[in-house]
C-alpha cells in the first residue's frame, strides 16, 4: 500500500485509522498523559503508517511554545561536542522538550546573527550556540527578545548568559600539578589556532609559566588528532629540557606518548605526559594517560536549563557567566621527580 504524503494527512485521517476521536489524536500529538497506553500506541502506529506529523504552529498556539530548543554547532563529530549534544538532548527529553540541531558548515556566514536567523525560520523556542570558534559578532550581537539565546563560551557576553568549562584555569592547574611534581618547565601541544578552547588553554599555559618567571618554551601545534600528537612527540624527544608535556586534548596526548616512545624516550620515566578531556576512557585498554576531565555533561545540562527557564518566563540575567571546573584524573603517565 502506498504511503500517504505528510501534507495530505489530517488529524481526522489519523483518528479514523486508529478508531479514536480527533481529540484523542490531539492529546497524543501534544504529549498529554490523559491517554491510555494502549490507545497511545494505536494512535502512534496510525501516525507512522499515514506519515502524519503534528502541526507545530497549532501546538505553539495551544501551549504558547513549540517545546523545542535549537542547538547550533560547528562540529558534530568531536568528542566534547558529541557529549554536550547528548546531555542537552537528555535534559530536553526529561523536560518534554525536543531539540533541533543546525550545523554551521564551511563557507557559510559564520556569525551568531546568521545562526540565530536560521533558527528563527524553525519551530524553536530558544537557541543554544556551541562556540567552538570565536565569531566576529561575539561582542556586539543583539538577540531578539522573542528568541532567548545561551552561548557555550568561557568569555562572558553582555547580551545573554554563557556557560563553559574552565579552559583557562584547567591549563593553570595542569602547570601547577607538573611543576609540583618537580618538573622545571612544561611544553605544550596546542589545538588548532582557530579553536576558542585551544586559544584559552594555550594562554592559561603561558600565563602560568610566566607568573613563576619560567621562560615559556617553544609551542607545538596539533589539530586535535592523535597523528599530530605523534609528530609532536617525535620532535619533543629532541628537546633537551623536556621532561613534561601538556597536550590540549587526550588524542594528541596519547599520540605524543607513542611518538616519544618511538624516538627512544620512556613515558613517564623520561617524559611525563598529561592530556585534557578524558575522551579515551573505555576506548583504550589499560589506559595510563593522566588527564584533566572536562565537565561536558554538566555544561549541556546547564545550558539547557538556562534557555528553558528563559523560554518559560524565568528571568536569567543577560550577563550571567557560569564556569564549571575541571577534574584531575591521575593514572600512570606523570612521574613525580620529587620522589
Amino acid at each position: 500500500m502506498e504511503r500517504t504524503t505528510t501534507a495530505s494527512v489530517s488529524m481526522q485521517d489519523v483518528a479514523k485509522e486508529a478508531g479514536v476521536s480527533p481529540q484523542t489524536v490531539s492529546r497524543v500529538a501534544n504529549g498529554s498523559s490523559a491517554v491510555r497506553p494502549e490507545t497511545r500506541l494505536r494512535v502512534e502506529a496510525a501516525m507512522e503508517k499515514l506519515g502524519y506529523r503534528p502541526n507545530y504552529a497549532a501546538r505553539a498556539l495551544k501551549h504558547g511554545r513549540f517545546q523545542d530548543i535549537g542547538v547550533v554547532m560547528f562540529n558534530l563529530s568531536s568528542f566534547g561536542n558529541a557529549r554536550i549534544l547528548d546531555s542537552i538532548a537528555t535534559a530536553a527529553n526529561n523536560d518534554d522538550y525536543a531539540i533541533t540541531v543546525h550545523s554551521i558548515g564551511r563557507g557559510r556566514d559564520r556569525s551568531i546573527k546568521a545562526a540565530v536567523e536560521r533558527m528563527k525560520q524553525l519551530p524553536v523556542d530558544g537557541v543554544i550556540i556551541v562556540m567552538e570558534e570565536q565569531l566576529a559578532d561575539f561582542s556586539d550581537f543583539q538577540p531578539a527578545a522573542e528568541l532567548p539565546v545561551v552561548l557555550l563560551s568561557e568569555n562572558p557576553a553582555p547580551y545573554c548568559p554563557t556557560v563553559d568549562a574552565d579552559q583557562y584555569g584547567c591549563s593553570q592547574a595542569i602547570v601547577d600539578y607538573l611543576l609540583g611534581k618537580g618538573h622545571q618547565t612544561v611544553y605544550h601541544i596546542s589545538g588548532p589556532a582557530a579553536s576558542r578552547a585551544a586559544q584559552s588553554r594555550e594562554q592559561g599555559w603561558r600565563d602560568a609559566l610566566s607568573a613563576r618567571s619560567i621562560t615559556v618554551p617553544p609551542l607545538y601545534t596539533g589539530d586535535w588528532e592523535a597523528d599530530s600528537g605523534y609528530q609532536c612527540g617525535l620532535a619533543l624527544a629532541h628537546e633537551a629540557d623536556c621532561t613534561a608535556v601538556y597536550a590540549a586534548n587526550d588524542q594528541m596526548a596519547y599520540g605524543a606518548m607513542l611518538g616519544l616512545r618511538a624516538a627512544g624516550k620512556r613515558v613517564p620515566e623520561d617524559v611525563s605526559v598529561i592530556g585534557v578531556d578524558d575522551s579515551l576512557a573505555g576506548t583504550i585498554p589499560r589506559l595510563e594517560l593522566t588527564t584533566m576531565r572536562m565537565p561536558f555533561d554538566q555544561i549541556g545540562r546547564k545550558a539547557f536549563s538556562m534557555v528553558r527557564d528563559m523560554c518559560e518566563g524565568t528571568d536569567v540575567p543577560a550577563n550571567v557567566k557560569t564556569v564549571i571546573p575541571t577534574e584531575l584524573v591521575e593514572r600512570g603517565s606523570v612521574r613525580d621527580l620529587n620522589a
